[in-house]
């Protein structure tokens, strides 16, 4: 069963999904596990996101899907503006209505992300102790790795016209003028924030109609400073690691970085395909089997 909620960030309505658990199999006497989603770059919550909270909550976890400020169907002035900072507020946001929801345990939440939001979970749960565990699927875990990446496959002169849009962004933001905007992805060689040459054809197998593809160039400068991986010898909580080992466009090497300075317990499934792939058919239903079992023995061991 899913109803539409509405939770404040930062003063701004974020638009969110509650997936209500389908059984009590996972409850306690405290509640009932809650899994919190968010997708990944300039992504919206109706992009292949439902079938993921669709298997959690048949297991018995309840499940809230949000957009960040400024995307799909939440409120927000600064529309189509990636930030890696505001995305993770948001997350912060929804952990603390989800702590206060009743029926669920709020020390039995769990982040789950895919892509740029598979290195805020991360980030997140560096920051929060108090979280159960971390699901980070495809993740974006080092900028300058990614950056790196963009070098290899688009060449030093890709980055440079990007940075000069970006900057071009910033000045119009400075003197009050309307914000120049750049596609999130596109064909290879194209002015895009992603241009390998799988990424506009993924983007197009999973995104839902509230997705525009376009953002504020200014996005741009602070992928740099993404570095979730840096973080990463925080957390103490389990982690599952969901790694595409063809992945062109979140960096596979940077992933098992993360998941040889995690303190606590990690898992590591690893799946044959690209970055796309893992959102359906064989590797889905493999990957979300995983996902699943990780949530069952994560809410039993935490109910002794």
């Amino acid at each position: 069963m899913r109803t539409d909620v509405d939770i404040i960030s930062h003063g701004t309505r974020l638009s969110a999904w509650h997936y209500t658990a389908e059984s009590e199999a996972l409850a306690s006497v405290r509640g009932r596990p809650c899994v919190i989603m968010a997708h990944g770059f300039g992504a919206t919550k109706d992009a292949g996101l439902e079938p993921f909270a669709e298997r959690f909550a048949e297991a018995g976890a309840d499940v809230l899907v949000f957009d960040y400020r400024g995307f799909g169907t939440s409120d927000g002035d600064n529309r189509q503006d990636v930030d890696h900072r505001r995305h993770r507020q948001d997350y912060r946001a929804v952990v603390a209505h989800a702590r206060a929801m009743p029926g669920v345990d709020p020390d039995r939440i769990v982040l789950w992300g895919s892509s740029y939001s598979g290195g805020h979970v991360i980030a997140v749960a560096a920051g929060d102790p108090r979280i159960a565990g971390v699901i980070s699927q495809g993740a974006a875990m080092d900028g300058l790795a990614a950056v790196l990446m963009i070098w290899g496959y688009a060449g030093p002169l890709q980055l440079l016209k990007l940075t000069g849009h970006a900057l071009k962004d910033v000045a119009r933001a400075v003197t009050g003028r309307r914000p120049h905007l750049i596609p999130i992805v596109g064909p290879p060689r194209s002015i895009a924030a992603i241009s390998s040459h799988d990424g506009e054809a993924g983007y197009r197998t999973i995104m839902g109609p509230t997705f525009r593809n376009e953002m504020r160039a200014r996005g741009i400068l602070p992928i740099l400073a993404n570095r979730p991986v840096t973080q990463a010898k925080k957390l103490r909580m389990p982690v599952l690691l969901v790694v595409a080992a063809q992945d062109t466009i979140a960096p596979v090497s940077a992933v098992e970085r993360v998941g040889r300075k995690v303190s606590g317990p990690v898992t590591v499934k690893r799946f044959d395909v690209g970055h796309f792939d893992i959102y359906a058919g064989e590797p889905f239903v493999n990957s979300v089997a995983a996902q699943v079992e990780f949530v069952q023995e994560l809410a039993a061991v935490r109910l002794r």
